[in-house]
């Protein structure tokens, strides 16, 4: 086996250019090569963003990046809290707003633009997209994560996943797992069974790893019961590995390890950002004490190896940026990402009539992205106001106030004074509100869920001059829209749009475009609605995840709460109508398919875009299920008049459960009811659906309840036979008592007097039936 040439040009090693991808030596030709001190140093980074080079052997530092939303590689040694300055990309709108979008095939869009703009600067891998969940409409870090739902959060996040990796750019999924709050985020132990982690806080990831393969897994800061993500080989291995098929590299969060040589053990791969040696000599140590082997070092390095060489293509050849078609493409999402919240005919504006007045300073300043590690210098910055002004130029006159100083938190009365004024002169106002930056970050959770009282104070005063008020929103997480919403006329929820979503704002107002954004999740009417109240953010290092699975919509499904505006709502300038309801079940059994078509028409006068939203429920479940959950949505552009069928194909999952006892997912066989709409609370069809599925009692045993027994097929006849004509029967089969009765345990019934069960011979009973049982 021949040795790869040396590299001793410093500068080759450290830049942000691979070798060559066709080196001679394969990685585990290289691990073969390698000391044990040079594995134990490729498992840390060899600064704030660069793998660890090996001169000798031609393994070259690569070099990895935050996103997700745009490319943030900061010049210099940089840092991860967004610090120093970044060089310039095209800023997309950060989760929140794409999540909106509901639009798979424009995240791949986005995720390609991202990957080429990555190739550009010679970065092998995006740190993102991230899917946890929206726990809780306080978390200050939910402008970054997608939605309340798994399932939308994981195909919105997978296709950018794709999107991405397809330019040979590889992307960090995060944070592995249940990281969803930012108070005390590196030490928390977030408490969750393992049926609500499967069902509610694993899916997104799941279904981006076994669908999309990115080429990193990034585990979470937190503890998951007591143990922390970087060195729980339950997550990292068993799960992400074992059970979905992971085939690539786990890297932590910056300063997310704990126990460096317990986290090589259970899977961790890659401790970034470098540690100054600390990590490496801590597996040294470990090694040579005998407490971690070897080879779970190599099977790490390899990992790292094969990361190095999988990005190696890429960088050896630099793809080009056609800025302006980026910043095009930036505005197209922003259009797709605002949501329409109200509207009682006063949008689109018209192109000709009164003066506009514009109110407010986000209006003139925007606030497109969050603050952390996310934040990326973009090339270009729309302004509402600017363009607002140059789409109306010469045909309505537009006016400004600024109405606040977004950095205070005291009212300006003069400023409010010259909005009332411009309120008064004009036909229509149309009034920029939303959160300071400071409200909403990486690193800490939000207060409240209230615009600032300046704001809405700004707000009555303006509505009092003028009764025509049309609010856009910039947020990256919920508000509290109640009650001040009524004095509205129209309400476009803008989340953080990116660098172009003056343009796209404009656009909506206008016209030029159709809103078409949906709701990622639930606005409620108060905080004090929502499920995490009392378990948010914990306390002694503990946060108890008491509401199981019902978050978002499920938590005000099941206690029929009045919502501000439901998850998936959103409204257009145009209509739409649902028609012919078709459910077929195309496979039956344990792992069933069933597809749902329906037809829908554009019933207005404009041409858009409707999102068919499918929720499944399942009534009569044996365990405790939501009320119903979204299991399958698609999205159709049609011109007025236009009718088209769309169909959306429920595989297993849409109907499974995890069955906690059986350790897997199961059907259970019985009826589904299949709900189709425009939201969570606008069903416009509904179908019921019969599944034989699977019997999904658990085996019994000695100690398993007498009802279980007499409910059982094949025991429970036997079981009737032996009580027959006792008083056990009676006792048993009694209206009033016998409930009380059936919930002992069998092998206790059989020590009272007179039973005519043995206990002895229970246990060969109980193996007898479940081997009978068996498929």
């Amino acid at each position: 086996m021949s040795t790869p040439p040396a590299v001793h040009d410093d500068d080759a090693l450290h830049s942000d250019r691979a070798l060559p991808s066709d080196r001679p030596a394969s990685p585990t030709e290289v691990l073969r090569q390698l000391t044990l001190e040079e594995k134990a140093d490729l498992l840390g980074g060899s600064d704030f963003w660069h793998t660890t080079a090996v001169e000798r052997l031609g393994v070259p530092a690569v070099m990895v990046t935050d996103g997700p939303h745009g490319l943030r590689k900061q010049d210099g040694e940089g840092d991860h809290l967004g610090l120093t300055a970044s060089v310039p990309a095209t800023c997309f709108p950060p989760a929140a707003g794409l999540a909106s979008t509901w639009d798979v095939d424009l995240l791949t869009r986005v995720g390609e633009a991202l990957g080429r703009e990555c190739r550009a600067e010679g970065v092998a891998v995006l740190l993102g997209p991230g899917v946890n969940m929206k726990r809780s409409p306080l978390c200050g870090r939910n402008f970054e994560y997608f939605s309340e739902d798994p399932l939308l959060a994981g195909e919105l996040a997978a296709g950018l996943v794709r999107g991405v990796q397809s330019q040979g750019v590889g992307t960090s999924l995060k944070h592995f797992a249940a990281n969803n709050q930012e108070t005390q985020r590196m030490t928390i132990s977030a408490d969750v069974d393992e049926r609500t982690l499967r069902e509610i806080y694993f899916p997104a990831f799941e279904r981006v790893v076994r669908t999309a393969q990115p080429w990193t897994v990034m585990c979470s800061y937190n503890k998951i019961n007591g143990v922390y993500a970087s060195q729980d080989p339950w997550l990292l291995t068993d799960v992400l590995r074992g059970d979905w098929g992971f085939d690539g590299l786990v890297v932590s969060d910056w300063g997310a390890v704990d126990v460096r040589e317990d986290g090589v053990r259970a899977g961790l791969d890659l401790e970034m950002p470098g540690s100054g040696g600390l990590g490496a000599q801590r597996i040294l140590e470990a090694v040579s004490a005998g407490t971690l082997a070897e080879a779970d070092v190599d099977r790490a390095v390899l990992r790292v190896l094969n990361l190095v060489r999988r990005a190696a293509p890429g960088l050896a050849e630099p793809l080009t940026v056609d800025a302006a078609a980026h910043h095009a493409l930036a505005r197209e999402a922003a259009t797709a990402s605002a949501v329409l919240l109200r509207n009682d005919g006063v949008l689109p504006l018209a192109a000709t009539g009164g003066p506009v007045a514009v109110v407010g300073e986000f209006a003139r300043t925007p606030r497109f992205q969050g603050a952390g590690s996310s934040q990326v210098n973009p090339t270009r910055l729309d302004d509402a106001l600017g363009c607002l002004r140059a789409e109306l130029a010469g045909s309505r006159e537009v006016t400004f106030a600024a109405g606040y100083d977004p950095q205070s938190e005291e009212t300006d009365a003069a400023l409010v004074a010259e909005a009332v004024e411009a309120a008064r002169a004009a036909e229509v106002v149309v009034l920029f509100l939303g959160l300071p930056a400071s409200y909403e970050s990486e690193g800490y959770d939000r207060e409240h869920l209230n615009l600032p009282a300046t704001q809405l104070e700004l707000l009555d005063a303006v509505a009092d001059a003028n009764p025509n008020v049309v609010v856009v929103l910039s947020n990256g997480s919920v508000v509290a829209v109640e009650p001040w919403q009524e004095r509205t006329r129209a309400l476009l929820e803008g989340w953080l749009l990116g660098q172009a979503g003056g343009a796209a704002t404009a656009d909506l107002l206008l016209g030029r475009a159709n809103p078409s954004g949906r709701l990622a999740e639930t606005l409620p009417v108060h905080y004090l609605d929502n499920p995490t109240v009392g378990a948010f953010p914990g306390e002694l290092g503990h946060v108890r995840y008491g509401e199981g699975l019902l978050i978002g919509y499920r938590w005000y499904d099941a206690h029929a709460l009045r919502v501000a505006h439901p998850f998936g709502h959103g409204l257009s300038y145009t209509t739409f109508g649902y028609t012919d309801l078709e459910v077929d079940v195309v496979t039956d059994g344990p792992v069933p398919v069933v597809d749902v078509r329906v037809t829908v028409t554009n019933t207005g006068d404009r041409e858009g875009t409707e999102t068919v939203q499918v929720y499944v429920s399942d009534p009569e479940a044996s365990v405790q299920r939501p009320e119903q959950e979204l299991r399958g949505f698609t999205r159709v552009h049609l011109a007025p008049g236009a009718s088209q069928q769309v169909a959306v194909r429920l595989d297993a999952r849409a109907f499974a459960f995890w069955h906690s006892v059986l350790g897997r997912w199961t059907v259970e066989g019985g009826e589904f009811g299949v709900r189709v709409g425009a939201s969570s609370r606008d069903v416009r069809l509904a179908a019921t659906v019969r599944l034989t599925g699977e019997d999904v009692r658990p085996p019994l045993a000695p100690d398993s309840e007498v009802g279980e027994w007499l409910a059982h097929p094949v025991a429970g006849p036997v079981l009737r036979e032996a009580i027959a004509g006792t008083g056990f029967e009676g006792m048993l089969d009694d209206p009033h008592n016998g409930q009380m009765m059936r919930a002992i345990p069998l092998v206790r019934l059989t020590r009272f007097p007179g039973s005519p069960v043995e206990e002895s011979s229970l246990a060969e009973r109980a193996a007898a039936t479940n081997a009978q049982a068996q498929p």
